[in-house]
């Protein structure tokens, strides 16, 4: 028999066992079952009184990637469920999920009434949460001074005194029944009650009889507030209704905020794959006859083995030169087994997911694991050919890879601090909850990125050009020290100009340099790279997006152009990442941008190389000349989200 002739039976038997793999996997973590994520967020919160909560509510058996973080519920002592709200904990007395009603208590009116020794001030914000409208408010004042108000109160409001301690001092609890909330300076809205108090809660209430408030008040008041009050939420679940239609469990991705599907095989952004079933019923519809389609799957899976076959050669060939060096190469099932079937899973993007493992020797690793069935493998090939050639303190190391016909899987050290996209967004970010990443260390973390592109332009024996520097794409180590990572897109430059021939644009929307789009502005080289540093700079002393991919004028949102006039009036900065900075830290934050507005330079002939951006870096801020407004070039609009990678 010819070994590569294949007899019908044969053929029939390789259709259905590549349907019913192609069919049952999705992810590599089915090979496990079922996807970890999926079944902890399958589980309902149930404590007490509160039974089979689901989204967006998580705790105890639910994981925090099960909902948004404003939406933890606590199960306490005897079986009471608590949920904390802008800072005070409130007990949960019901949760209507459907008609998206929870009733709540304050804890401490709750166990102690209403006298309370250390009143928390508080107003009606329940952010997230909103608050139902209510005909009545308990608005509860403390530390009053007696005897020099209530003049022209009026009677049908009911002012009351309830005798209790505040701070240890022997006083008095004034309550009003009104029907609107407690202002923050502890008086009435209606702008007739006079008393000057320390301290002040409002509650809303139902209805209440006017005999309670004659005897047995501050009993009567108590009973009041253990029926608690309703809130409201308002969360765009769309994408939920979808996932739930298509079998998945809805969860929560904390880094892109907004609602992500587990399925049984993996996770999804909005729903499971729903066309299975169609599928199998098609399969057993044409098993009888169609041999067609069986020669047609069997073509298609030898030209993908020969195909795969060719992409191992091209590896093993690039590998060769390194000896001894070279990463180590993994079987697929010890990839699994590094990763515990790929349980924890630390990340996501266009090419795959990243899962976090252990080798043998106890060494924490990254695991990326590329989508099988997408491209010639070519971002594999190039990701294992540009970071081979490397070995340098700010780009990352790739300890091993993995190539078993079409399953790919490199396997990176392990950052501890995640990527540099975390760090350096947002209003409150950084300096509440990592006081040393300040503007000092945002310079370090810049001039090691600058020191790392400097090693790929310059120090290996063949020139590469990354083409997707961005935040995303800088890993940090437990000491902050930054190194480059994700050369899919990176390009061999063998000539020494590193002018490099190119068929479409690539890289991430924001970072791109003109020249890459269009041709007009210049030949791509390795000055592309220094365009995508100094857009990424600036975003890192800015703490915020250079441009917002949702907004259509981009003169009222490009961030560079505004900066630039701030430096050159030497007005305030007014720098949102970084917040009361010092004459020093000013300085820094003047010197990375006169050197971001360098690299961005419309013509990349006026960019510096590396080289001399690190010397920019290192050298004093009087140095540095202001350079020519970046005004010619502004990226283009692209819908949120949007990336070539």
């Amino acid at each position: 028999m010819q070994p590569h002739v294949f007899l019908p039976s044969s053929l029939l038997a390789l259709f259905l066992f590549t349907a019913i793999v192609f069919l049952s996997i999705e992810v590599p973590s089915a090979l496990c079952g079922d996807d970890p994520q999926y079944l902890n967020c399958n589980r309902t919160f149930d404590c007490g009184n509160v039974q089979g909560v689901g989204y967006p509510f998580w705790g105890d058996g639910r994981p925090s990637y099960c909902g948004p973080p404003e939406f933890r519920l606590v199960c306490g002592n005897n079986n009471l469920t608590s949920i904390e709200i802008m800072s005070q904990s409130y007990r949960v007395l019901q949760i209507d999920t459907r008609n998206r009603i929870l009733k709540v208590a304050r804890v401490d009116v709750l166990d102690d009434g209403i006298c309370k020794t250390q009143p928390v001030n508080t107003s009606l914000n329940f952010t997230p949460f909103t608050s139902i409208p209510s005909d009545l408010y308990m608005n509860l004042f403390y530390g009053c001074s007696l005897g020099s108000g209530g003049q022209g109160y009026p009677y049908d409001k009911i002012p009351a005194k309830v005798s209790c301690p505040y701070n240890g001092d022997p006083t008095e609890v004034l309550y009003i029944i009104d029907q609107v909330p407690i202002h923050e300076d502890y008086s009435s809205s209606s702008g007739v009650f006079r008393w000057s108090c320390k301290a002040g809660v409002s509650l809303p209430v139902p209805p209440i009889p006017t005999e309670m408030l004659v005897n047995n008040i501050e009993s009567n008041l108590s009973q009041v507030i253990r029926q608690g009050f309703q809130l409201g939420w308002n969360l765009s679940d769309a994408s939920c209704t979808e996932c739930w239609q298509s079998s998945g469990q809805c969860g929560y991705n904390s880094t892109l905020n907004r609602a992500t599907c587990f399925c049984r095989h993996g996770s999804s952004a909005k729903s499971c794959s729903v066309g299975g079933s169609k599928l199998k019923v098609a399969i057993v519809a044409s098993f009888a006859g169609t041999f067609t389609l069986v020669a047609i799957l069997s073509m298609f899976y030898c030209i993908r083995r020969n195909s795969s076959t060719k992409n191992d050669q091209k590896v093993e060939e690039l590998l060769k030169d390194f000896g001894s060096l070279a990463p180590t190469r993994y079987k697929y099932s010890d990839v699994k087994k590094m990763t515990n079937c790929f349980k924890d899973k630390i990340g996501q993007g266009g090419y795959g997911g990243v899962f976090k493992g252990e080798l043998i020797d106890g060494r924490l690793v990254a695991v990326k694991v590329l989508c099988e069935f997408k491209g010639t493998g070519e971002e594999f090939i190039n990701e294992v050919a540009s970071i081979s050639r490397t070995s340098h303190v700010n780009i990352v190391t790739l300890l091993g890879y993995c190539i078993e016909g079409p399953k790919r899987a490199l396997i990176y050290e392990f950052m501890q601090n995640g990527s540099l996209e975390k760090f350096i967004y947002g209003e409150t970010v950084v300096v509440e909850t990592h006081p040393h990443l300040g503007m000092y260390r945002r310079y370090q973390i810049a001039v090691g990125i600058a020191q790392g592109l400097e090693y790929l332009h310059r120090g290996c024996k063949t020139r590469i050009v990354h083409f997707d520097i961005k935040p995303h794409n800088i890993l940090l180590d437990q000491d902050f020290c930054p190194k480059i990572s994700d050369f899919g897109l990176a390009k061999l430059c063998l000539r020494k100009e590193s002018i490099i021939s190119m068929v479409g644009a690539r890289g991430t929307v924001g970072y791109i340099a003109p020249e890459v789009f269009s041709r007009n502005f210049g030949g791509v080289s390795h000055k592309s790279d220094v365009y995508s540093y100094g857009m990424m700079v600036l975003e890192m002393v800015g703490g915020r997006k250079n441009i917002d991919a949702g907004v259509d004028r981009t003169s009222e949102i490009y961030f560079p152009h505004w900066i630039y006039k701030q430096v050159v009036l030497e007005k305030d900065l007014g720098l949102c990442g970084v917040m009361n900075i010092g004459e020093e830290e000013a300085k820094i934050a003047r010197k990375l941008i006169l050197v971001g507005l360098w690299c961005i330079q419309t013509d990349p002939a006026n960019r510096p190389p590396m080289n001399k951006v690190v010397e920019m870096l290192e050298g004093s801020v009087e140095s540095l000349q202001i350079p020519p407004k970046p005004f010619i070039y502004s990226p283009p609009r692209s819908p949120a989200g949007s990336s070539t990678t």
